[in-house]
């Protein structure tokens, strides 16, 4: 697993920095809902697309488990980002407009706890937004690599946790139909069969583990240009929507996202007043209606609601 809180200072440029970030947006603006609305960003590490979601009439609260990101995502969104798991939101029921879950499902084993959770947290007729099929972004434009590529990734895909399939069967399954679909490019992460090669032996690309490794690599060194660039990748969007009664609730008792060292715990009214002056009124009432516990980034630390 990759240690985020080591990686938060270099994350961005390694992974397209501003403009991908703002490639990213303009695709999740094409499936926003208008008008006043509250947008939760699930895993929105150091914040360089949760700030670009913020609107006037639109208030965005970035949630991330790694302190490295989110201490970066502060300086971006002040006020305006928790810590908290993905698989047990700190947020309330029914409270939010839009949840987007951009490039999160791919790192997982299993999505759908996450993606009940998002539902969960979603008004009735809210929108769920979340990248499908990452590992796939780099072969939508035809390439002699992926050509070479792909019966080790036809082989691979049943395990595939992003695969669009899957979410949509998920989806399916809770009462959620796709109202929307779009795609938007990374610019700049072309890769050459040299690299692919460099990143399938050093372990990084799933589709190409231990027993493909040999002859996927075989076929990469074979082809012409080992270091010219192939086409970017284009990554893909779905919205989902439910249109239904907000029935979506998780079994059991809420977790509680209990700080490391409290010593002074606030009495409940003086905690949701701290709350809201620290993170921003609507988005840390939500966070605050939910759990008994909300980190509230920069500031004040952990307070008892």
């Amino acid at each position: 697993m990759i240690d985020y809180d080591g990686e938060a200072l270099d994350y961005d440029a390694s992974r397209g920095g501003e403009p991908r970030a703002q490639a990213t947006v303009e695709a999740l603006e094409r499936l926003l809902p208008r008008g006043r609305c509250t947008v939760l960003d699930i895993a929105c590490g150091t914040g360089i697309v949760t700030r670009r979601l913020l609107r006037p009439d639109r208030t965005v609260l970035g949630v991330d488990c790694s302190q490295g990101m989110l201490r970066l995502a502060a300086r971006r969104v002040p006020g305006g980002v928790v810590q908290g798991d993905a698989s047990g939101l700190p947020v309330a029921s029914g409270s939010v407009d839009a949840v987007v879950i951009v490039w999160l499902l791919h790192l997982l084993l299993d999505p759908v706890p996450v993606l009940a959770e998002a539902s969960r947290v979603l008004r009735p007729g809210g929108t769920l937004i979340t990248t499908v099929d990452k590992d796939d972004a780099y072969f939508v434009p035809d390439s002699d690599i992926a050509r070479v590529t792909a019966e080790a990734r036809r082989q691979y895909a049943p395990r595939v946790p992003d695969h669009s399939a899957r979410v949509l069967d998920w989806a399916a399954r809770q009462g959620l139909v796709t109202v929307g679909e779009t795609e938007f490019p990374g610019t700049g992460q072309g890769r050459s069969p040299r690299s692919w090669q460099e990143a399938i032996r050093a372990g990084r690309i799933p589709w190409a583990g231990p027993d493909r490794m040999t002859g996927v690599c075989d076929g990469l060194a074979a082809l012409p240009d080992q270091d010219t660039t192939r086409p970017d990748p284009l990554y893909r969007v779905l919205a989902l929507k439910h249109f239904g009664e907000h029935t979506r609730r998780r079994d059991g008792p809420r977790p509680r996202c209990r700080p490391h060292d409290v010593s002074h715990p606030l009495p409940p009214r003086q905690a949701l007043h701290r709350v809201r002056a620290s993170a921003g009124g609507r988005a840390a009432t939500v966070l605050a209606m939910a759990t008994g516990w909300v980190r509230c980034w920069p500031g004040y630390g952990w307070a008892s609601c």
